[in-house]
């Protein structure tokens, strides 16, 4: 200090101090006057007491002045050690740094004039600083005084210049730095970081691209950002260095990927349509790299097919298909179960485009990984049942498709049918909506046959009699109706059960003749007059042949009140048919209690009706035993009559005792309510018929 003090004179240290700008500068041209002597002397010793006298005396000073004549002062040092600054920056360089955070914002302003300063004397050399000072500059470039934001601008774009020409900057050392900082907020910054990763990006020597992954994320943040101008810089970084993934050879898709996916979920429009752009292209060129993230990815791509915004929508598509076409080995690392949950989780996404794109992936994987998916088939088995409720139509042929595919196996087809009549009886609406949909194309996808068996077989022990009545009317119904049933009609066509039929509605006698049961024959009645039963109708041209025939059709006559629309249709239909008689000989039983007894028809040239042999034992030749039927069917009626009389004793009962509460002298003359068949019919229907 002494040293110093004896080297430069008193009044020279009294005008850096002073408050005047002009004083100040003088008093520096003097200290780079008397450093550049000492350096021509090799005076080394005495240039560091001069310097830390400006550090100790003047930058680190209480007084703003001297702070400012301080850093003048360091700078003027510097200009006159010229070749010789490099040895002395470590004393210089730290507390001009150390002057970037002060709090006036004048003595800021001098601390980036210095450093300006010092920075083009020494250029390279001063690149040992770099991270200190970039960090400086990073938060000058927020500073909240105009001034010190232009001339930290301009010092920023020397520091720019000098790392781009030297071979001294480490980019392993700064992207930590770089890192830290990508998710700052303020605009300032955000500009200042693109605008260091652009440049850097552009020296030949220096890899960003493999330190991509590092800063990735911060730019895709900036994409969402309020300024204008900062968004555009964001995405102009990304585009160049999405065209040189294009070009590398070498690239690490991973650790991007799992960055893209997270964006391809932003709510910001423009950074959802970045990422899935950028998702394309990996899914194109990443190649095996990828195939531990394909499930994410397609989490990613899923949602966006149904983006609001067509560009995003489109983009998504194209990548839904790339990655489909792809065909990934597990033994490579392809997880088969994990993108299954992915499709699974979709499967209750909000929209119909995704949740039907969620199926094709089940499908397409039951396709090519069957195994590997049944393997795993308990942790989606129960969102697929689930899916047969969904409001589309489409989603629900799709998850039908998806259920045949798996059903293949019989484990799972009974699993199938069990859940869906469970699935129809605790929601009545399902069978209501889509109990047809959902029959037709299981008999289409698994054969009607199959289908109609094991649904018969869970109906035959349900315990909810008045559910299975109406899935047997709207299994009847489909069955009777649909195209997609006609080769089962035709097999079912071959029995022509006339006799049994007769014997059926005989035994209907007994049963209570309600609106319910009326108007249920009244559409049986009307589906005897569509086309499908053209060839019955036909059939009724030779009454000697089909004699069980008529006589059915003149017993559903009689069960019908003759002021019906429905016993008009039949009577006007049964007068068509050609006079003949019956002969009691024709209808000889061999017991009361068999209705199967040998046909014999008088004055015709067939000995029997309709085809049935063997009709005394009741026993046809498809093997067939129409006795035990009737029996079976005889026995549930009277289930059904059991479990109707309880109904009615417990509302009775009901009734009774609030009847005996309170009852309005009023009430008690009004008659029963008049039910409105043509109603009932209408409600039956539209119950039956989706």
């Amino acid at each position: 200090m002494a040293d110093a003090l004896s080297i430069i004179p008193a009044a020279v240290l009294r005008n850096l101090a002073d408050k005047l700008y002009e004083k100040r500068k003088n008093a520096a041209l003097e200290i780079e006057g008397i450093v550049k002597q000492l350096a021509a002397s090799g005076d080394h010793d005495r240039i560091t007491s001069v310097i830390n006298l400006l550090t100790t005396e003047f930058t680190y000073s209480p007084q703003a002045n001297h702070r400012k004549g301080g850093l003048i002062g360091l700078a003027a040092a510097t200009v006159g050690l010229t070749m010789e600054a490099a040895q002395h920056l470590e004393q210089i360089v730290p507390p001009v740094l150390n002057s970037f955070s002060d709090q006036d914002s004048r003595v800021r302003y001098y601390a980036c004039e210095a450093l300006y300063n010092i920075a083009k004397v020494v250029r390279g050399d001063f690149i040992v600083f770099f991270n200190q000072i970039f960090d400086a500059l990073c938060k000058l470039s927020a500073d909240s005084d105009a001034n010190v934001q232009s001339a930290a601008h301009l010092l920023d774009r020397l520091v720019k210049d000098i790392v781009t020409e030297s071979d001294q900057f480490s980019i392993e050392e700064f992207i930590p730095l770089l890192r830290e900082r990508m998710n700052v907020l303020n605009p300032y910054v955000r500009q200042f970081l693109v605008g260091w990763i652009t440049v850097l990006d552009s020296v030949p020597d220096i890899d960003m691209l493999g330190f991509l992954p590092d800063f990735l994320d911060g730019l895709f943040n900036m994409l969402s950002d309020s300024s204008h101008e900062i968004r555009q810089q964001a995405d102009s970084a990304l585009s160049e260095f999405l065209q040189e993934i294009k070009n590398s050879p070498s690239v690490d898709y991973g650790r991007m990927a799992e960055i893209l996916v997270q964006r391809a979920g932003s709510p910001d429009e423009f950074t959802r349509l970045t990422a899935i752009t950028w998702i394309n292209e990996f899914v194109k060129l990443g190649g095996d790299q990828l195939v531990p993230y394909y499930a994410d990815i397609l989490g990613a791509i899923l949602p966006c097919i149904s983006d609001k915004e067509e560009k995003i929508r489109v983009v998504a598509r194209e990548t839904n298909e790339e990655l489909r076409a792809i065909r990934a080995d597990p033994a490579e690392g392809f997880d088969v179960g994990a993108i299954l949950s992915i499709a699974r989780r979709q499967l209750s996404n909000e929209w119909e485009a995704t949740r039907i794109e969620a199926l094709h992936w089940i499908g397409t994987l039951l396709a090519r990984y069957r195994a590997e998916v049944l393997s795993v088939l308990d942790d989606i088995f129960d969102t697929l049942l689930k899916a047969l409720s969904d409001p589309s139509d489409e989603v629900v042929l799709l998850v039908l498709d998806v259920h045949a595919c798996i059903a293949r196996d019989a484990p799972q087809f009974r699993q199938l049918v069990v859940f869906l009549v469970h699935k129809f009886r605790i929601d009545h609406s399902l069978l209501e909506k889509r109990g047809a949909l959902i029959i037709r194309r299981l008999c289409v996808l698994l054969d009607a046959e199959r289908v109609y068996l094991e649904l018969s077989t869970i109906l035959e022990g349900e315990a909810d009699l008045d559910f299975a009545s109406i899935m047997v009317q709207a299994l009847n119904l489909i069955l009777l109706t649909s195209s997609e049933l006609a080769e089962l009609r035709a097999l079912l066509k071959q029995s022509m059960a006339y006799q049994h039929a007769s014997s059926v509605i005989q035994s209907l006698v007994e049963e209570d003749i309600n609106v319910k049961f009326l108007v249920q024959l009244d559409k049986l009645i009307r589906l005897l007059e569509t086309p499908i039963f053209s060839y019955l109708r036909l059939q009724l041209l030779e009454p000697g042949r089909y004699i069980w025939l008529l006589k059915a059709l003149y017993g559903l006559l009689m069960l019908l009140p003759q002021q019906s629309a429905a016993f008009k249709i039949l009577q006007t239909r049964l007068r068509t048919v050609p006079p003949y008689s019956f002969s009691g000989e024709q209808f000889k039983r061999t017991s009361s209690a068999n209705s199967y007894s040998q046909v014999h028809i008088s004055g015709g040239s067939h000995s029997t009706e309709d085809g049935d042999n063997n009709q005394d034992t009741g026993i046809v030749p498809n093997g067939i035993n129409f006795m035990v039927r009737l029996q079976q069917f005889e026995h549930m009626q009277h289930q059904h009559r059991m479990h109707t009389k309880s109904q009615l004793q417990a509302r009775h009962s009901t009734s009774s005792t609030i009847s005996q509460e309170v009852q309005r002298p009023e009430e008690q003359q009004r008659p029963p309510p008049v039910q409105d068949l043509s109603r009932l019919e209408r409600l039956m229907t539209a119950t039956f018929i989706s």
